[in-house]
């Protein structure tokens, strides 16, 4: 019997895409080969390659004004990438509203006039800011935003107005969970790590106006045109990431694309907030209006109860609970992998330790 997996990231992966896998694993398609071992240049890679690009502008739907490509590095290392590949005034506002989205503007910040438009660290990153256009710098190349924040577990609700400013979203912590209007970004990235595929490969969409704005001193490995230019295959990709990338991409549009999948996350996350709601015992500190249905962080009375319980769980199959050290307490990731099932063991554990340590 498979655990419950409640980590931020790798997380959890869809039981029947593990299964598929392992029964790919030694000879994918009759190749007589594991993808792990295959050329990238193979027609059976290709066809991945091609499946896996179509695959996610389907559901995503993804205008055809937009390149997909999928590269190495993480999100991380497009924290770095996105100066430097729209540098037209070498200027950008970003919006601070958890771990990473100040990660990011602490890297773009070596490259020009890149400045914090707003933030929501004055009350630990708990709500997300009320933005309004004339916030941003017209002159501004982009402005930045996470969409999720794991560690804190907030989200958007809404798409700021940047007039004609370009935006650029973060969405590797909620990407495919729910429906997101692509044409109102200009370029969107996301790890693969939390919904869709084993950590190694990374996407980027990328608008096809904004993909001549690289500064001649942009590395050739971070210039998104070199991957664009060569279907991703420039170099040796990610190989097996993106393959199982292909297989998730696989099931979630046979369970009803994404208008489905964020219909279920919304039922896990009003399963678990409205527990938390209702309980003395356990409390979530984020701003109602602005909570994840991707990552619930929540605490107990004291420390001391937040250990145990995190341990207890454990014991019964609900794994990686513990909150992040910015947080701290507990941290429930709820990415589209987790059943519902998942969600209420969890809660009726939550209702036994609450009666036991009260």
């Amino acid at each position: 019997m498979r655990n419950y997996n409640f980590s931020a990231g790798p997380s959890m992966l869809p039981l029947e895409v593990l299964e598929k896998v392992q029964a790919q694993l030694l000879d994918y398609e009759g190749s007589g080969m594991s993808v792990m071992e295959m050329s990238h240049r193979s027609k059976y890679y290709d066809a991945i390659n091609n499946e896996v690009e179509a695959s996610l502008r389907e559901l995503m739907h993804v205008p055809d004004n937009y390149d997909i490509i999928f590269v190495q590095g993480g999100a991380s290392t497009q924290f770095e990438a996105i100066p430097l590949n729209i540098a037209k005034n070498k200027k950008a506002d970003y919006v601070i509203t958890g771990n990473f989205s100040k990660k990011a503007y602490k890297e773009a910040q070596k490259y020009g006039d890149y400045k914090a438009a707003a933030s929501s660290e004055d009350k630990n990153f708990t709500y997300i800011p009320e933005l309004k256009r004339d916030m941003f710098r017209p002159d501004a190349d982009y402005v930045h935003i996470c969409y999720n924040n794991t560690i804190f577990g907030t989200r958007y609700t809404s798409i700021p107005d940047t007039g004609n400013v370009p935006l650029i979203g973060d969405l590797s912590s909620c990407i495919l969970s729910e429906e997101i209007d692509v044409s109102k970004f200009g370029v969107l990235y996301a790890g693969a790590q939390k919904n869709i595929a084993p950590a190694g490969v990374t996407i980027v969409i990328v608008r096809k106006d904004l993909q001549e704005l690289f500064d001649p001193l942009c590395p050739t490995m971070l210039k998104w045109k070199t991957q664009i230019d060569n279907k991703s295959l420039y170099n040796t990709p990610p190989c097996f990431s993106t393959y199982v990338a292909m297989e998730v991409f696989r099931w979630l549009k046979a369970l009803g694309g994404v208008k489905v999948m964020q219909k279920i996350n919304e039922e896990k996350a009003k399963i678990l907030y409205d527990f938390i709601d209702n309980s003395s015992f356990y409390t979530n500190k984020v701003n109602k209006k602005d909570r994840s249905i991707m990552n619930v962080p929540f605490v107990s009375p004291s420390e001391e109860l937040n250990a145990k319980f995190v341990a207890e769980a454990a014991k019964e199959g609900l794994l990686t609970l513990k909150g992040h050290k910015l947080v701290g307490g507990m941290r429930a990731s709820i990415y589209n992998a987790m059943p519902i099932e998942g969600v209420k063991k969890l809660v009726e554990f939550m209702k036994k330790f609450e009666m036991e340590n009260k």
